[in-house]
């Protein structure tokens, strides 16, 4: 069994909620939503219903996404950082940016990537130290090294890369899961109710983020910048109306790539390693299969141990937790009457663990990606990049990132569990309340 929060008992309150939102939004939520299809939460400020029938994921993500558009409440809390980047945006100002995103980041451009992954998982290896300590820290630098290599060709050492990994740290503890803004209905023109911390450690993001983008925008002009995601992204233009990103768009877009790219990568490599400390004979089979990987790309697709552990990873340990959605007409959900303007939650998180879709849900199963039934279940619950027109358009390269990552540390470094099991919490990402501690000793068998 792999440690996961008891969820409450009963069908639970929207005041039980609320304080989940800002403490430990997996232990608020109902027990019984991982055996239910839809549940429904109703008060005077907000109606949600939480869909795990795969018909109505289906339906929302990818049949009819145009009806359910990103929640309009629940982007008040990423706002500030994030501006009216990618991931938050919606209608015409969405489609713009993936015509503009989405051939950044297409399969041909992962193997372009290949060089900056395998530098910045050989860093990381060489970074870690033996002992006992928390490996989320190192795994979020290892994921900031990653993005910035790809974007801007810098190494997370870099001036400016180095106070954005330290800035989006400092976010990240100040920032809840919902800010009180996605939950009450206010008007468009009343301040929002972020604290002091959260906006001023988004400004200090945005303000570094700046700065890279104008240089990058200088490079481009002589003829000297380098062929990285950043070129691609802002000398891309729309197909439609031929037009680029601006410097001001720019900065919202590469902050979302940062979230996107650098937290949720972070957290599900430590997460893996985690898995990895406690199930060393799987430990074993990567470090074996690690010696196939090169400088070759075509040598990721020999681990597929490897690949199967990260998959299951990202089962357990989704990189988002939930996420939500907006009816804009009435419809019916199951028989239910869905109001115009409800919040619809799709949870990776529970649908990944719900026992009437997973053998063994809360068991670490590399194995199950080989059986029929393994694939069955994927294909019904499994969506941990969402699925549909708002997939994350990096899936692929973060697939990649996460393989050479533990092919490379697993290959210097063994891994062992401590007496501090860690304890998932849902903020921005899936973290561990009290860090994910292991015991790391050089490797000397190969």
């Amino acid at each position: 069994m792999t440690p996961r929060p008891q969820g409450a008992k009963g069908r639970g309150t929207l005041r039980s909620l609320i304080r989940g939102f800002r403490h430990d939004l997996l232990s608020a939520l109902p027990e019984r939503l991982y055996d239910a299809w839809m549940a429904e939460f109703r008060s005077p400020l907000i109606h949600s219903f939480f869909c795990n029938d795969p018909d109505l994921v289906r339906l929302i993500l990818q049949d009819r996404p145009g009806a359910f558009p990103k929640s309009a409440r629940m982007r008040e809390g990423l706002a500030p950082l994030l501006g009216n980047g990618v991931f938050i945006s919606n209608g015409e100002d969405w489609a713009r940016q993936r015509r503009i995103i989405d051939p950044a980041f297409e399969g041909g451009r992962v193997r372009a990537s290949h060089a900056a992954l395998i530098d910045a998982a050989r860093a990381a290896a060489l970074r870690l130290q033996p002992g006992v300590q928390d490996i989320e820290p190192a795994a979020a630098h290892a994921a900031a090294d990653v993005i910035f290599r790809t974007l801007f060709s810098l190494p997370v050492e870099h001036r400016i890369a180095a106070e954005v990994f330290a800035a989006f740290r400092d976010h990240q503890e100040a920032a809840p899961l919902v800010n009180l803004a996605a939950l009450l209905p206010l008007p468009r023109w009343m301040p929002r109710l972020h604290s002091r911390r959260t906006r001023s450690t988004a400004a200090r993001i945005r303000g570094l983020i700046r700065q890279l983008v104008a240089d990058r925008h200088r490079a481009i002009a002589a003829g000297t910048a380098p062929d990285d995601a950043a070129t691609r992204l802002m000398s891309t233009p729309d197909p439609r109306t031929g037009t680029c990103f601006t410097e001001a768009e720019m900065v919202d877009q590469v902050a979302v790539l940062f979230l996107a790219g650098h937290e949720t990568s972070a957290q599900v490599l430590a997460w893996a390693l985690w898995l990895l400390a406690a199930h060393p004979k799987w430990q074993d089979k990567i470090a074996r299969e690690g010696v196939l990987l090169t400088d070759e790309f075509a040598s990721v697709g020999a681990l597929k141990d490897t690949r199967a552990v990260f998959r299951e990873a990202l089962r357990l340990y989704p990189a988002v937790a939930m996420f939500v959605r907006e009816a804009t007409n009435e419809d019916t959900f199951r028989g239910r009457r869905v109001p115009r303007g409800a919040q619809l939650t799709i949870s990776p998180w529970h649908l990944h663990r719900h026992r009437r879709l997973w053998s063994r849900p809360d068991d670490f199963d590399p194995s199950r990606w080989a059986t029929p039934e393994g694939r069955a279940s994927a294909r019904l619950a499994y969506i941990p990049f969402s699925a549909g027109p708002r997939a994350c358009p990096g899936a692929s390269l973060a697939m990649a990132e996460g393989v050479i990552m533990l092919a490379s540390i697993v290959g210097r470094w063994r891994l062992e569990v401590t007496d501090r099991q860690p304890m998932p919490v849902a903020r921005l990402t899936i973290r561990a309340t009290d860090g994910i501690w292991l015991r790391l000793t050089p490797r000397n068998d190969g």
